[in-house]
């Protein structure tokens, strides 16, 4: 019997992910510590929430929203006792958005740590993580700062010891936990002190000129990217038989043959603006500033990975993915009782309900494509591309209605085409999950494995092609083809090109894909160009005691363009040069996990944050000194900081990129 997974979790799933980067405050919370005794003190969390959201507490089952949790920096002279505590009234029942029995607060949330005291000077510094949701969506966790240091001795009365901490204590009473904090230090004011690396440079940057020409290319590509989407869920089973069926009823419903072309047009039409729609709503959900931060953030690429396999194993017949058939029904019966305009338009959402199960899962990889490319209108345009290309054969067949007798009827070859999908949304899953194994760390999937992941799949690929390997929905009788050959040929020449790769072959082609070359373990190969530096400070340092100009190198492990770059540009001969022999390179990843020494407070756009790890570092000194948060980019600085050029962002030109080099040494040198 066929199986069929309702989407209600997974559409949940897209919608809620974009809604964690949007720039929502509404919730705000206030701590406050409260002497128990003499050797006892609670740290009470009072938030109060805007109307008709609520903050979880910390009784939750595995897998739900992020509850409170109570996090320690650093801690000395006391002990903690217990666990955080909720206090006062929790709400119980079950989530519409995570189908789970959860407690939460409305209205106000309140949560209680208690603290022992060991004696003499204490120190207690950290965060309250916290997770906050409406009917609609959910904001990312959320951590609240908190800082207390007092004395008390060791034997100290019930009454004098209170008083001492309460002085202590008392600035972050009736403000929020950032007004207290002396474990924490501003980083431009600390590191100015020994240097002035860190001083912003954006107008000195600026005056050198900037480059504006490659968002309009990635633009493009974006809508051809959307466009070989569509023309891809043409071909499968879900859509194309619909075309003939829907052409013939609006040349038939009308003796006009220029309405039935006309209202052919309206159908088209009305696909393509259900699509764009769709893609300006994701466009909203995720704003302005959000987008690019999810190509590196670990979570989301894991979610995205899941994502995948899963349209993958629908397309290899395991499963269907459907949207529910009340949704589909509901907007049918709508357009039979409507006339006109409107009539049409029911029509063309229905055509993109009944076919969602084909069609999602190319929708699904299209926008995480496009969501990660940190482009604001990049769903909209992605939606654009594929909306045309579907909605194109309809207004041509009603047009030229001859073409249908020539159109080549439904069969086996459109499964063909979705299991082909099912293999490719693999490959590119690990992709993602690729992402997050650099970004903690975890060492799972380094070159070498994901190359010998790649080899297998494209391999299993051609033999499919060649009829080697069969899946549930496959025809026993569907022949192999020229066309079948062919690909097959290609899938299997890709898989022999991808083996040298396994002992440190470059391979260009997929440098894009696969993780970058220092997380390969056996080499035989000669990596042309090495960082010389990962660490700001000890590379300016560096270059300024061997008079030595610094090019800045801001990457990170889930950006594509960068693998592209360092595999297709720095290779080049006169560009490996420079880099290893006249600058000092240090390249800093954006989104490395490892935690600070100390986390380090921060205040950007009037706004203090807490930088706790590499990566956020890194991430502020592009931002705050260079005025950018795109990767990649490379800029060329002396070593005193300042700038020797336009900075560099993604372009493959290596005649550009040796002029880009070349400008900054003569500049040096001046």
């Amino acid at each position: 019997m066929k199986r069929r997974i309702t989407l209600s979790w997974l559409l949940m799933a897209l919608i809620c992910l974009p809604m964690f980067a949007q720039m929502q405050d509404p919730v705000r919370f206030k701590t406050e510590w409260k002497n128990l005794s003499a050797n006892e003190a609670e740290i009470i969390f009072t938030g109060t929430m805007d109307q008709g959201w609520h903050v979880y507490s910390t009784d939750l089952q595995e897998g739900g929203p992020t509850s409170a949790t109570f996090n320690i920096d650093k801690i000395e002279g006391a002990e903690l006792v217990g666990k955080l505590t909720p206090i006062g009234k929790e709400i119980k029942q079950m989530d519409p958005i995570f189908e789970m029995e959860v407690k939460f607060f409305e209205g106000t949330a309140k949560f209680s740590q208690k603290v022992k005291l060991t004696g003499g000077d204490y120190l207690i510094t950290g965060y309250l993580e916290f997770g906050a949701c409406n009917d609609q969506n959910c904001l990312p966790p959320t951590s609240v700062d908190f800082s207390y240091k007092g004395t008390v001795a060791a034997a100290a009365s019930a009454t004098a010891a209170p008083a001492k901490t309460e002085e202590a204590a008392a600035p972050a009473e009736s403000t929020e936990t950032v007004d207290s904090t002396a474990a924490v230090t501003t980083a431009p004011q600390t590191l100015q002190e020994a240097t002035d690396h860190w001083k912003p440079v954006i107008k000195e940057l600026s005056n050198y000129g900037s480059t504006e020409e490659q968002e309009s290319h990635s633009w493009i590509y974006i809508f051809f990217t959307g466009l070989v989407g569509g023309i891809l869920a043409l071909f499968t089973p879900c859509v194309w038989p619909i075309i003939p069926m829907t052409v013939s009823f609006f040349l038939k419903r009308t003796k006009d043959k220029k309405k039935g072309i006309r209202d052919a047009w309206t159908y088209g039409a009305s696909i393509v603006v259900i699509y764009v729609a769709l893609g300006l709503a994701i466009t909203l959900i995720f704003g302005a500033s959000a987008l690019n931060a999810l190509s590196t953030n670990a979570i989301f690429n894991i979610l995205f990975f899941l994502m995948l396999v899963i349209f993958a194993a629908s397309f290899f017949g395991a499963f269907e993915i459907t949207l529910p058939s009340k949704w589909s029904n509901a907007v049918d019966s709508k357009a039979e009782a409507t006339t006109g305009l409107l009539s049409i338009f029911l029509m063309a959402f229905t055509l993109s309900l009944v076919s969602f199960s084909c069609t999602g899962p190319i929708i699904g990889f299209l926008l995480v494509e496009v969501s990660t490319t940190g482009s604001v209108v990049a769903p909209a345009i992605g939606m654009l591309g594929f909306a045309i290309a579907l909605a194109l054969p309809f207004t041509l067949f009603a047009m030229f209605p001859s073409w249908l007798k020539s159109m080549p009827k439904s069969g086996g070859w459109m499964n063909v085409i979705k299991v082909v999908l099912g293999f490719l949304e693999l490959a590119f899953a690990l992709k993602f999950l690729s992402v997050a194994d650099l970004a903690y760390g975890w060492r799972l999937l380094d070159r070498e494995t994901f190359l010998a992941l790649w080899i297998v799949i494209f391999a299993l690929l051609g033999m499919y092609l060649l009829g080697k390997i069969k899946f549930p929905h496959d025809d026993d009788n569907n022949k192999v083809g020229v066309g079948r050959f062919f690909l097959a040929l290609i899938s299997l020449a890709f898989a022999v090109y991808m083996i040298p790769g396994l002992w440190g072959a470059p391979l260009k082609a997929v440098s894009a894909f696969a993780p970058p070359m220092q997380t390969q373990d056996f080499n035989l190969y000669k990596n042309e160009v090495h960082a010389k530096f990962t660490d700001f400070d000890a590379g300016m340092e560096y270059a300024r005691q061997n008079n030595k100009p610094v090019m800045i190198d801001f990457t990170g492990y889930g950006c594509v363009n960068c693998r592209k770059m360092e595999l297709a540009v720095w290779t080049d001969p006169k560009v490996s040069q420079m880099l290893n022999d006249d600058y000092v390179l240090i390249t800093l990843y954006v989104d490395e996990k490892t935690k600070l020494p100390e986390p380090i407070k921060v205040t950007e756009n009037g706004t203090e944050r807490t930088l706790r790890t590499i990566g956020d570092k890194w991430s502020y000194l592009q931002r705050s000194k260079f005025g950018a948060n795109a990767q990649p980019f490379y800029v060329l600085l002396d070593n005193e900081g300042m700038p020797l050029n336009k900075s560099y962002s993604y372009d493959e030109d290596i005649a550009k990129y040796v002029d880009f080099l070349q400008t900054g040494l003569k500049n040096y040198k001046k």
